[in-house]
């Protein structure tokens, strides 16, 4: 046994001066993008409306992003529902359980770095023919054979082949980790989305609740009028049309709530029969003052798939190195122990003891072109990777700018919302008040409330579009994972972190968004 140590400690020295090589490339994180903004023109300040819910927003270059950034609504009951669906939502425990299912392959991977110790233990029950010499010494034809066996084997890592296959299973670990954020930001921007549109449901089933009453008080002093012989009885069927009309489009806003209330229930994990205490108003959901909008270059450092794209990348990266190290000669040593005896309990007695030492080459000679074939598909998974990168970050930098365009415009639309709004108001008021004097006809009326009520829900549905705008501002951005605090349930999940962006210099530094409220 000491004899065989000595062997092992000698063949482990031997095959670290072997594995110091490592063919295939060496990756190196893609260079950031050239540009230096997102838009040739980008707005900095977002015209206000001069109601609650329009106030003018100002975008800041290079504020950082809190990691829950939700908080800048200043909801608590869209806080906890958002805390709900990151605990119970289904598809962030799937995404984590993929976590773990990559990490566990990646450590796995790992054990072949290291020698596999194999022991065994076999016992059998054996007949020698008669017609044959007896083969044990006591001319026994009926005899038990015990043995015990113990085996190292080590295959040397010469080329690099394992660990650029561990590096490979590593890089998807981190992908997989990304994949979490994604699945994070992806379900707290989609609770935000169906809290705001609740709201506006909300808001618009209120606005033309308010349309059908004040239709109705319209239809009465026409009725009145009627019975006077004031006016034709035909302005009064027409406003109980356009009566009709509005209370027909009161149940799709009411059917369309009841589809948002089932959505946060499945966000947030729960059956749609399961109720959720908070009610969402427009007014229960502050507009931020402040936009953060990060660097270009920083961008490909803060979105999860972006970072996704570039684990790939590496992944595929080091499969290049895999197929390489395939084609060349592969080393294995071996060692090990035996002993058999016809009984147990002289199965480790002195002079039973067998010991071999070996070492085997292999090297592929003829395989119908497989290896190769499977180097050149390698390459051509590294170059599909890249470009699917690149892909990614396009399609990332055309998410900030889309998004900017729209708070751009949106801003806009519900300033002239509101101003039309007010217009219209004020033109129904004075043409109810002059119907209810005899001073005008009933259709001026008629068109007067048809513009108020499309210019009410225009302006509700403006003001929602600003508040989903913002949230989607900070979706494109990344949502701030790398500052969140504390830490999510997916942490539990993790021996390899996602890597975060990396610190900005201190003169570039600036608050986050929190700070600044």
């Amino acid at each position: 046994m000491q004899r065989f140590a000595s062997l092992l400690l000698a063949g482990t020295a031997f095959c670290t001066t072997l594995t110091g090589c490592m063919v295939g490339p060496d990756f190196q994180n893609p260079a950031p993008p050239k540009a230096n903004s997102f838009l040739p023109d980008t707005p900095t300040n977002l015209v206000g409306a001069g109601i609650p819910g329009g106030e003018q927003q100002k975008i800041v270059q290079g504020l950082d992003i809190p990691g829950q950034w939700w908080e800048v609504f200043q909801s608590r009951p869209l806080n906890s529902l958002i805390g709900d669906a990151l605990r119970a939502n289904p598809d962030i425990q799937v995404a984590v359980a993929g976590l773990k299912v990559a990490q566990e392959n990646a450590r796995a991977q790992r054990a072949t770095l290291f020698p596999a110790l194999q022991g065994g233990l076999g016992a059998s029950q054996n007949q020698t023919p008669t017609s044959l010499s007896p083969a044990t010494a006591s001319g026994a034809t009926i005899y038990g054979l015990f043995t015990a066996a113990l085996s190292i084997t080590y295959a040397l890592d010469i080329w690099g082949g394992n660990r650029r296959q561990i590096e490979s299973l590593d890089a998807l670990a981190e992908a997989q980790c990304f994949q979490v954020e994604g699945a994070y930001l992806s379900l707290a921007s989609n609770v935000v989305a169906a809290t705001i549109q609740e709201a506006s449901l909300r808001a618009q089933i209120d606005a033309t609740q308010q349309i059908i009453a004040a239709q109705r008080e319209t239809l009465g002093i026409l009725q009145r009028q009627s019975n006077l012989g004031a006016i034709p009885g035909g302005d009064v069927a027409t406003q109980q049309a356009a009566l009709a009309q509005a209370e027909a489009t009161l149940p799709p806003l009411q059917k369309g709530l009841a589809l948002q209330r089932d959505l946060l229930a499945t966000l947030t994990g729960r059956f749609p029969n399961e109720d959720i205490a908070a009610k969402f108003q427009l007014n229960d959901l502050t507009l931020p003052r402040e936009l953060p909008l990060s660097l270009p270059s920083r961008l490909v450092e803060q979105r999860p798939d972006v970072r996704a794209a570039e684990s790939n990348l590496h992944s595929a990266s080091a499969l290049v190195g895999v197929a390489a190290a395939n084609q060349l000669p592969q080393i294995t040593l071996s060692a090990g122990v035996n002993s058999q005896a016809l009984s147990l309990d002289t199965l480790f007695s002195p002079g039973l003891m067998g010991m071999s030492v070996g070492a085997g080459l292999l090297q592929p000679l003829i395989d119908g072109g497989a290896l190769s074939a499977k180097k050149r598909a390698a390459i051509a998974g590294l170059q599909q990777a890249d470009a699917q990168y690149r892909s990614t970050v396009l399609l990332a930098f055309r998410n900030v700018a889309d998004t900017l365009r729209t708070l751009q415009y949106d801003a806009l639309t519900l300033k002239a919302a509101v101003d039309a709004e007010h217009a219209a108001a004020t033109s129904l008021n004075i043409a109810q008040r002059r119907l209810a004097l005899g001073d005008t006809t009933y259709l001026t009326v008629l068109i007067a409330q048809l513009t108020y009520q499309q210019a009410l829900l225009t302006r509700v549905q403006a003001q929602a579009a600003r508040l989903t705008d913002t949230a989607a501002l900070f979706q494109s951005l990344g949502g701030g994972w790398w500052n969140r605090d504390p830490e999510g349930p997916e942490e539990k999940a993790r021996y390899l972190r996602c890597r975060p962006p990396t610190a900005q210099p201190a003169s570039a530094s600036k608050p986050s968004v929190a700070q600044a409220l």
